[in-house]
């Protein structure tokens, strides 16, 4: 509900009726995958080397599922409609306030997403592709200067 989801600094609740849904955190928090590592597997030599030096985290794919809910179907339309334009927009900043100030810097793919509306036409899920391309970089954002 109200505060429990900042996207692009807005209250996800108050601006498009939006909740997360399910595993949304379990997802979002979950453990980035490692690059790998240097090996080299000579045929003159027995086995394999694998330097494990510095090793580094790989961008990572995940699916996040939101919900949106209007109050009517008009206020429905409008919210998802509002909703699904902020994603098009491409670079999407999520904060979870209760896990702590780290800014998840995701990019909306919008690729396979599953939609899915009550009969009413009042409430839908929306389960969207993103990429966090350095998992690493969960710092706030310096402002740009154009």
């Amino acid at each position: 509900m109200k505060g429990d989801l900042i996207i692009n600094g807005k209250d996800a609740w108050e601006t498009w009726g939006v909740n997360m849904g399910e595993d949304f955190l379990n997802v979002i928090d979950g453990f980035p995958p490692m690059k790998n590592y240097i090996e080299n597997d000579s045929r003159l030599e027995h086995g394999k080397k694998t330097i494990v030096f510095e090793p580094k985290v790989a961008s990572r794919d995940i699916t996040l599922q939101f919900t949106i809910k209007g109050a009517t179907e008009l206020d429905f339309r409008a919210k998802r409609k509002a909703f699904e334009e902020e994603m098009r927009g491409g670079k999407v900043n999520v904060v979870i306030p209760s896990l702590g100030a780290e800014i998840y810097k995701l990019i909306y793919l919008g690729k396979s997403v599953a939609y899915a509306m009550n009969i009413t036409r009042t409430f839908c899920t929306i389960s969207a592709k993103f990429e966090e391309p350095n998992p690493m970089d969960r710092a706030e954002e310096e402002e740009e200067n154009d």
